[in-house]
């Protein structure tokens, strides 16, 4: 075969899967959120807008975004950092992390609220412990903070092992060399972390955080298991609008706006962390 085809023949699959699979399904979504009727209308989008659960649902999921994907970079950068200086037990150690990448979100939540819930562990804890005297309905309307803190900790449980997966094959790409000839200029532990492994894991943590962001903004079964409606999201109202209220075109609006929402962070992200043209390794 001709040398100069094969890489349009080799790239032709994915192609046709992407057309069929993502790029023909958002046209249709698109038609949907922008078409009515009389044709072309921005009235779906002004129906959601003015609905008084989008403020409070936009502002609980870029909360939420807000107070996980930093910790799960933290955690992950630390877990990342610990795995790649193990000498023995590394994949065991590694394996166990990652357990969590295993588990559906709608289970993640399922786990958490047998946790939470009047009967959970947490009440039976704190009952034996005598900070009771009787279970205490944790994930009700009278305690939002509680809600919020046990959806925040399922999120970070669940999700903080895709940043770390990517974060540790990023470390295992950095020379050993940088590290030695800073340790004989004698910089120290913290010193060599931020000189050489930040620097250094810049493109990989561009692809973390992307990943996270765009996911965070697409939570919905763990909200849907642990607050239910209590701690409304945008990915709530989307199923709500699509498969309660029978609205497709306003289904279709919601998803282009989480869209929206992504792209905007992801090219905040981008641009933060952007890689200098042609820096390499």
């Amino acid at each position: 075969m001709n040398a100069r085809i094969l890489p349009y023949v080799l790239i032709l699959p994915v192609t046709i899967f992407l057309c069929v699979f993502f790029l023909y399904p958002f046209v249709l979504v698109a038609q949907q959120a922008f078409g009515t009727g009389s044709g072309f209308s921005l009235e779906n989008f002004r129906e959601v807008v003015s609905y008084w659960k989008f403020p409070i649902s936009l502002k609980n999921t870029l909360l939420l975004a807000a107070a996980v994907v930093p910790i799960q970079l933290a955690l992950a950068l630390l877990m990342a950092t610990m795995v790649n200086r193990m000498q023995k037990g590394r994949d065991l150690v590694l394996y166990i992390w990652t357990i969590p990448l295993g588990i559906s979100d709608l289970a993640a939540g399922l786990i958490w609220l047998a946790i939470f819930e009047q009967s959970g562990f947490l009440n039976t804890m704190m009952s034996g412990l005598g900070i009771v005297d009787r279970p205490v309905n944790l994930l009700s309307y009278q305690h939002p903070g509680v809600v919020f803190l046990a959806i925040a900790l399922a999120e970070i449980w669940r999700a903080t092992a895709i940043m770390l997966v990517i974060l540790v094959a990023g470390i295992g790409l950095i020379p050993k060399e940088y590290y030695e000839a800073a340790e004989v200029f004698g910089a120290s532990p913290w010193k060599r972390f931020l000189r050489i492994t930040l620097p250094m894991l810049r493109p990989s943590l561009q692809t973390a955080l992307v990943l996270r962001v765009i996911l965070a903004f697409e939570i919905f079964a763990v909200v849907a298991a642990l607050g239910g409606t209590l701690f409304p999201v945008l990915m709530g109202e989307t199923y709500a609008y699509q498969f309660d209220l029978l609205n497709n075109g306003a289904a279709a609006a919601m998803a282009l706006i989480i869209l929206a929402i992504s792209i905007a962070f992801t090219l905040v992200i981008l641009r933060i962390l952007r890689v200098p043209k042609g820096a390499t390794i």
